[in-house]
């Protein structure tokens, strides 16, 4: 594939996005809407450049028949947004208060997966995760539904409270475990609720 000037590789972006979403592929006159131009032809002339350089193909004459060339490459590539419902404790449990909703655009390329409905990101606030790499200010990707399996790291609501642990069984029994040494293991007394497995952590970023 031949390199992408910055407008065309903004167009490409563009028509990828709605493909990888399972959209249509955006006309020459939504492109141009898209992007502030008086007219189509500056979008299909984009659209000639990106056939020729092998970034889309298309079928002539056909409308909306603009095709990702290399469709792994370019999901991989393609940035996704995911709700951010503000931060989990790893330490102690804490009461669970619903903060404003807010998205985070990463790659999926940079996660390693695609993200469906049930995926939603926190932010981490504490220490008791370090053991696995998991710091004060990550972001964390997790999936909801699946049940967690023995050693994997999960959102839980235990008794009530809200807290980001590893899930371990023991005789049968599911506990909650600190991956730091200040931190003791949590054991239900009422409930535990899985929220989320995680998928994938963001690291936050360095002063």
């Amino acid at each position: 594939m031949d390199e992408l000037t910055d407008v065309q590789r903004r167009v490409f972006d563009f028509v990828r996005d709605k493909l990888v979403a399972g959209h249509p592929a955006p006309t020459a006159r939504e492109v141009a809407a898209r992007f502030g131009w008086s007219s189509k032809r500056a979008a299909e002339c984009h659209f000639e450049t990106l056939i020729r350089k092998g970034w889309l193909t298309s079928e002539p004459g056909k409308a909306r028949s603009l095709r990702l060339k290399d469709t792994a490459q370019a999901v991989r590539r393609a940035v996704v947004e995911i709700p951010l419902f503000g931060s989990i404790p790893a330490g102690f449990g804490a009461d669970r208060e619903q903060e404003a909703d807010e998205c985070i655009p990463v790659s999926i390329d940079s996660i390693g997966f695609k993200p469906t409905r049930n995926t939603f990101a926190l932010r981490v606030s504490g220490d008791s995760m370090i053991g696995r790499h998991v710091c004060d200010g990550d972001i964390v990707v997790l999936e909801h539904g699946p049940d967690p399996r023995p050693g994997q790291i999960v959102a839980a609501l235990i008794d009530r409270k809200s807290t980001l642990k590893t899930f371990v069984l023991k005789n049968g029994k599911p506990f909650l475990k600190a991956e730091n040494p200040k931190y003791p293991d949590l054991i239900p007394s009422e409930e535990l609720m899985i929220q989320g497995v995680f998928r994938a952590l963001i690291r936050k970023a360095k002063d």
